[in-house]
């Protein structure tokens, strides 16, 4: 394996996976030393939800009115514009939360994104009095 070429260290690819979960997690700790890094800040932009207005919507309104009926279970018919951009936006703000749900779980993370004591201990990053005290 390259990394052990260059370390000298034998390690397993969970060895790797570990090093990787205590880089996202340091990371995530840095960022909330540095007063952000909660799920609020994991949203993506307004616009990247799309669509962000009416006149996109009724521009693309086959593509929105299929992905609201197949995707969402909603019947368009019916609806205003305005009721179609707010029941698909709603659809896809929800999906996306049940994604963070999933990762911060994974992680080991609150629902907040803040690793828990459990996690630092179980990647050795217990030993640092500061990092316990922030997630407290």
């Amino acid at each position: 394996m390259l990394y052990e070429g260059v370390t000298g260290q034998k390690v397993t690819i969970n060895d790797l996976l570990r090093q990787s979960e205590r880089v996202y997690t340091l990371q995530r700790l840095f960022n909330l030393r540095m007063g952000f890094g909660v799920r609020k800040d994991d949203y993506p932009p307004y616009r990247a939800v799309g669509p962000v207005t009416v006149k996109e919507y009724e521009s693309r309104v086959e593509r929105y009115d299929k992905q609201l009926r197949e995707e969402a279970g909603i019947d368009p018919t019916g609806m205003t514009s305005e009721q179609k951009v707010a029941a698909l936006r709603k659809y896809r703000e929800d999906r996306y939360d049940k994604l963070v749900d999933a990762v911060y779980k994974r992680r080991g993370w609150t629902n907040n994104g803040i690793p828990t004591l459990a996690t630092l201990q179980r990647l050795g990053l217990d030993r640092y009095p500061e990092l316990v005290e922030l997630v407290k």
